[in-house]
């Protein structure tokens, strides 16, 4: 069996490229991204796709991995967000996330479900995370949402660990695939007006306070090589001068993705 990416995302178009075609599952990146969605057409969309994916995965002996989330509509806004606690989902976004993992784990296929902090790499969509800041520094005026916090994950990471979890085998479990440290969104903004060599006036925007912790120990005990990518105080500077450029607020990725 071969590698099959479902998708048109920047992620989908990603793991194509750089996972190896070896790869015999199925990875669904693909459906409702925005957490702030609540609708339900939308929602029943999504539903379906990974109704019919399933059953494709389940009658030829395929591994579906689906892409879930563990941003703070699932997990909360407080403690830590683990695999093996109880969730209880606070938006629309996060209780249909919770919804589609446990639609996929009794489809009656094998499966792998990672649920992924925010991802940042080359050809985002704009409305994502960096593409937006990235966007408003440029334009001179960013909007900084006050006590926001995000765990950042770079793609060539997320793509290193999905390689090693499919390699050995792994199946039937829910892996939170973060860095581990969340860092406020004006710590974010400082770091891409630093690379940018620019910088912008700033409004502010308060939002219910967040300090929710994303465990990331199965993660690390399952894939040993996330020790040495570099998570911790400083990965942020590391994932911005990876990826950001300073030619006109540019967002690049400046070195190999290939990291296994």
């Amino acid at each position: 069996m071969t590698r099959e990416v479902i998708g048109r995302g920047f992620l989908a178009e990603y793991l194509r490229q750089h996972l190896p075609p070896d790869a015999s599952a199925t990875i669904l990146a693909a459906g409702v991204s925005d957490t702030s969605e609540t609708s339900p057409e939308r929602f029943r969309r999504e539903a379906a796709m990974v109704s019919e994916t399933a059953l494709r995965c389940r009658e030829g002996g395929r591994l579906l991995v689906f892409l879930s989330s563990a941003a703070t509509g699932l997990y909360g806004r407080e403690g830590e967000g683990r695999e093996d606690s109880r969730v209880a989902p606070v938006s629309p976004y996060g209780r249909h996330k919770l919804a589609m993992e446990r639609l996929v784990a009794n489809s009656g296929a094998h499966w792998l479900t990672l649920r992924l902090s925010h991802v940042v790499g080359p050809r985002q969509n704009p409305a994502q995370l960096f593409p937006s800041l990235l966007r408003q520094i440029h334009s001179g005026t960013v909007m900084v949402h006050r006590g926001a916090r995000r765990d950042l994950m770079g793609v060539h990471h997320f793509a290193t660990v999905l390689d090693r979890l499919l390699a050995l085998g792994v199946r039937d479990r829910t892996v939170n695939v973060a860095s581990g440290t969340a860092f406020p969104v004006d710590q974010i903004v400082t770091a891409l007006e630093s690379e940018m060599g620019r910088s912008a006036n700033r409004t502010f925007l308060d939002v219910p306070s967040e300090t929710l912790r994303i465990s990331n120990q199965l993660m690390r005990a399952l894939v040993p090589e996330v020790a040495d990518f570099g998570f911790g105080p400083r990965y942020l500077d590391s994932l911005v001068g990876r990826y950001v450029g300073r030619q006109a607020g540019g967002y690049v990725e400046k070195s190999p993705t290939r990291t296994w």
